[in-house]
């Protein structure tokens, strides 16, 4: 019993995690009705996945305090597949896509989210707040995509200036309960109170929708409905572990505690066979909601329990009562949620910084913008890691000298890796060495094959000169790749250290 209690946090805050749980359960309403729209999906698909994604996540996920449910990343790469084979299809996807990332979480894939620089992690938290912003724009434009006029403008603007301004102004008061879901209460009630017109939630779509049911996806369990659906769930796998182990890594940072990566691979799989199969349209973490949570003061594990069961208790109960709620208020929210999303002081770090991190940054940012996360993030990656790569490339040098015996030595000092071999190579001069020649690795790292390669080759030009060639301080790793110069190179065995070419770096304590 005390290590349930310990894992859902219930003796840290429990007043703060369901008020915070209640507040995310409204803002997610509005959210997971726009999403499916974008997906081409009815609206219930959505508020399924919503607080089944929600539910779930919370309670095996890795993450406490992070909230998961229907994403817009998600929601555009599903559109193709519903317009061409239908909804069934898209529940068939969702699970075979829960099953890619439980595989992910079984193998510690998730681990390779360490490996993301600090620069993309800022260019990700910026593209992710100007694409919030970007669609909370749509709410002051007519069902024709026309900007409102005259009093609808004003009043839509009004309602969301005062939604933004309890917001910002309760914390200063008192802190007992949050901003957000007074903001949501006292907007609402003026709205209702003085019969304001004014679009709401209803007009998007109700509430009103029942309790899902399970449902085998009708589909042909055949070789053509795997290749069709494969593709789709790779990718759609992989933009939700991406978008979700980044927000952990966020939230790890605001909270200074550590969530388990692995874990939350599982826990976002589980979520989604889950929903696939009672006719949601998957989901993974939301980054506006959590920044929502977090800053109600939703710490433990029942916040996102709490919010997916108010949002079960909305679709059941209350859909008369949410459907009343101004999108005016949800979108002050959500206003709220891209100021504190994006990273002000990235814009303090330009002239502060390398220009390559600042280029990766503006690069994120906008790659996420234009197209979608994973695309941004795998762009980042790369281009931080071509950086690195030639930075490191031009840091191998050689200091050379002649011993006692009238040898030539070399000092090798730096990394020796794809990157470097073209440099290494023109740090020596066969022709014009001495008979006997050494290179003493002490100070130097071989990383890869192209590495062993170089020295191979290097090994060979001596060989054919007549001279000998003494590698010192080589790797037993390198030692035993090097075999087509084992005949003809003189490998010297004394102090060779013991490290490996390749280390692990992949095993966490916590999974």
């Amino acid at each position: 019993m005390l290590r349930l209690v310990n894992r859902f946090r219930l003796t840290e805050n429990p007043k703060a995690d369901v008020l915070s749980g209640l507040t995310v359960a409204l803002a997610l309403v509005p959210e997971a009705i726009a999403f499916a729209i974008v997906a081409g999906v009815a609206p219930y698909v959505g508020l399924y996945a919503a607080f089944i994604v929600c539910i779930v996540t919370s309670l095996i996920g890795g993450r406490s305090g992070m909230i998961s449910g229907a994403t817009g990343a998600l929601a555009v790469v599903m559109v193709s597949l519903v317009q061409e084979h239908g909804v069934d299809y898209l529940f068939a996807t969702v699970v075979l896509m829960g099953i890619l990332q439980i595989l992910a979480g079984v193998f510690r894939l998730g681990q390779f989210i360490r490996l993301v620089p600090h620069p993309v992690m800022l260019g990700f938290v910026n593209g992710l707040a100007i694409v919030i912003f970007l669609a909370q724009l749509k709410q002051f434009q007519d069902s024709e995509g026309a900007w409102l006029a005259g009093n609808p403008m004003l009043i839509m603007s009004g309602l969301v200036a005062l939604t933004m301004s309890i917001i910002w102004l309760l914390p200063k008061l008192t802190k007992a309960v949050p901003s957000t879901l007074v903001a949501i209460l006292v907007v609402s009630g003026l709205v209702i109170g003085f019969d304001i017109d004014t679009r709401t939630v209803v007009d998007m779509a109700s509430v009103d929708v029942g309790l899902p049911s399970f449902a085998i996806p009708m589909v042909p369990l055949n070789w053509d409905t795997f290749y069709i659906i494969f593709p789709y769930a790779v990718v759609l796998a992989g933009i939700g572990l991406i978008e979700s182990l980044l927000t952990l890594t966020l939230i790890d940072e605001m909270t200074e505690t550590r969530g388990r990566v692995s874990q939350e691979c599982l826990g976002q799989g589980a979520a989604n066979v889950i929903t696939g199969f009672f006719g949601g349209m998957g989901g993974c973490a939301m980054i506006g909601q959590s920044m929502i949570n977090i800053n109600s003061g939703g710490r433990g594990r029942l916040s996102g329990l709490s919010a997916g069961v108010f949002l079960l208790g909305f679709i059941l109960f209350a859909a008369q009562w949410i459907n009343m709620i101004p999108l005016a208020a949800l979108t002050g929210v959500m206003m709220m949620v891209v100021i504190g999303t994006f990273a002000w002081a990235s814009l303090r770090l330009i002239g502060k910084i390398p220009h390559e991190d600042m280029f990766v940054i503006v690069l994120v940012t906008g790659v996420t913008v234009a197209t979608d996360l994973a695309i941004a993030v795998v762009c980042g990656v790369i281009v931080s890691a071509l950086v690195y790569a030639w930075k490191s490339a031009r840091q191998l040098w050689v200091q050379q000298a002649t011993d006692e015996k009238g040898n030539r030595v070399y000092v090798l000092n730096g990394s020796l890796f794809f990157g470097s071999v073209s440099h290494f190579k023109e740090l020596f001069d066969p022709k014009n060495d001495p008979d006997e020649v050494i290179i003493d690795f002490r100070n130097a790292r071989v990383w890869d094959h192209s590495a062993l390669e170089a020295i191979d080759a290097l090994a060979t030009k001596y060989s054919d000169l007549g001279k000998n060639l003494h590698l010192v301080h080589l790797s037993a790793d390198c030692k035993l790749l090097l075999h087509k110069a084992a005949n003809m190179v003189e490998v010297n065995m004394i102090e060779d250290p013991h490290y490996r070419v390749f280390t692990d770096y992949a095993k966490e304590v916590e999974g």
